[in-house]
């Protein structure tokens, strides 16, 4: 269920955003120029330097035309129901969230301040993290996700696609699982440490990227 209406909330965004690019005088189709879409996607320079917090979390659940937007929620369907499957929904969900903040923290620190950023792939590559620590860790043949990987990785260097973002994404993801499987047998420790990853990658993200982008 958690898969689902991560789905529907994506698909929903992708909507306000098109009849927003519509009123606009846009094509709903090119809904990236829409004004809702450019108070939400990641742009670094609103995040540092005007405090726009927000933007870190919204542009998660947006993208940039239907063939986008299909094409990550395919992955997301596929990959996310099974992870859902064997992880259940709160941690699941956990794995989501912090795979997303884990992208948004690589592009906060590591990417061009002036450049929006939008797309729930860095959650995606957080799942296929993930699902590679989980196999491991039950000695399973991983050499098919590594594959699916190093593809999924090439693409990435194509202009228009996030690498930085993808990369905190893939991270974040794998360490969750790791924590994951680290804690599995105490709950409560499990929880917690989960919680000190977030409140870290969120302090990394609002805070140490801020003192980046003044220092440069």
């Amino acid at each position: 269920m958690v898969t689902l209406s991560l789905i529907a909330v994506n698909v929903a965004m992708f909507l306000v955003t098109a009849v927003s690019a519509a009123a606009s005088g846009h094509s709903p189709l090119d809904n990236s120029q829409s004004p809702v879409f450019d108070a939400l996607s990641q742009w670094p320079y609103g995040i540092s330097l005007f405090g726009e917090w927000w933007r870190v979390f919204t542009a998660a659940f947006l993208h940039i035309g239907p063939v986008h937007l299909v094409l990550n929620m395919l992955a997301v369907l596929v990959f996310g129901s099974e992870l859902e499957r064997q992880l259940g929904r709160l941690r699941f969900l956990a794995l989501y969230l912090l795979s997303a903040l884990g992208g948004a923290a690589a592009i906060q620190l590591f990417g061009d301040p002036r450049v929006p950023v939008a797309g729930a792939s860095t959650a995606i590559y957080g799942l296929l993290g993930a699902l590679g620590v989980l196999m491991l860790a039950r000695r399973q043949d991983i050499r098919g996700l590594v594959t699916l990987l190093a593809i999924n990785v090439f693409i990435s260097f194509l202009p228009g696609v996030s690498l930085l973002g993808h990369l905190g994404g893939l991270v974040a993801g794998a360490l969750t699982a790791g924590i994951l499987v680290a804690t599995r047998r105490r709950p409560q420790l499990q929880w917690a440490v989960l919680g000190v990853f977030g409140v870290l990658l969120l302090v990394v993200t609002l805070t140490v990227s801020t003192m980046v982008v003044l220092g440069a």
